[in-house]
């Protein structure tokens, strides 16, 4: 969480695309990326042009400075009404939402500090690697606002007891603690962080972009069913997928000894 100073309109968000792959950039970087509500409505917006652009095959969210964010912007949320505080917490889930709904799997480059909602957004990411210097919290209880909203993805990724001690400690984790317990999937030194998320983008990249859809689509129709439930419904994704048109190149591609031509 920040405080740093009067409420800011600026959408603090650039983005950029090259080689099939999306970025989405945070960029108040003296500010420690707030997650003020200009910014959340304008990461949403990018994150659906990017699923709406077909070069784009892989989303990597990232930014500079000594946070990746510091969480909602506290000037934002000052003498305002209920009303306000919904609004705030409202683009949030949606921001979030938006992140599991988009098409194409999404990266967190995570370089430094996440605490509170940017904590969040690194749970709620598809896959996350950081720079083995990186923290992460959910401090909101120690200023009487309990991390509520964060907690539906961090208890997701991490599990309960281990999602209870961050939310009622406030304390920071490191990375490789973060690794171990789920939250992300890797720590690196900070001058491999960019070539190792290059690297891992491009290779998802090459798959098919409609497999690569179906798959993300599917396994979060499955995680909260019951097992006989997930079976079920996932018994019909995996035969829809198989008479997709890359599902039938790339098994005749194995049975052929030869690459793969995607259509998508």
């Amino acid at each position: 969480m920040t405080d740093n100073g009067p409420m800011s309109s600026r959408a603090a968000v650039s983005t950029s695309i090259a080689d099939g792959v999306g970025v989405l950039a945070l960029d108040d970087a003296d500010r420690r990326n707030p997650l003020s509500l200009a910014t959340m409505r304008a990461a949403t917006a990018a994150l659906r042009a990017f699923a709406d652009d077909p070069a784009v095959r892989v989303i990597v969210i990232k930014a500079d400075g000594p946070a990746f964010s510091a969480g909602h912007d506290l000037s934002e949320m000052v003498e305002r009404t209920v009303a306000d505080e919904r609004e705030i917490f409202a683009a949030c889930t949606e921001l979030m939402t938006a992140v599991h709904e988009v098409r194409q799997p999404v990266i967190a480059r995570v370089q430094g500090m996440a605490l509170a909602a940017g904590c969040q957004l690194v749970a709620t990411c598809d896959l996350a690697v950081a720079a083995d210097t990186a923290r992460f919290s959910t401090p909101g209880v120690r200023i009487g606002l309990f991390c509520s909203t964060p907690m539906v993805a961090l208890s997701r990724a991490v599990g309960r007891k281990r999602a209870m001690r961050m939310l009622l400690t406030g304390d920071m984790i490191d990375a490789p603690t973060a690794v171990d317990w789920g939250l992300i999937n890797e720590a690196v030194p900070a001058d491999r962080l960019e070539e190792t998320v290059a690297e891992l983008a491009a290779r998802i990249g090459s798959f098919s972009g409609d497999t690569l859809a179906i798959g993300k689509r599917a396994f979060y129709n499955q995680i909260d069913r019951t097992e006989p439930a997930a079976y079920e419904a996932m018994t019909e994704v995996m035969a829809t997928n198989a008479v997709t048109c890359d599902a039938q190149e790339g098994i005749s591609a194995f049975l052929g000894k030869r690459d793969p031509v995607w259509q998508s």
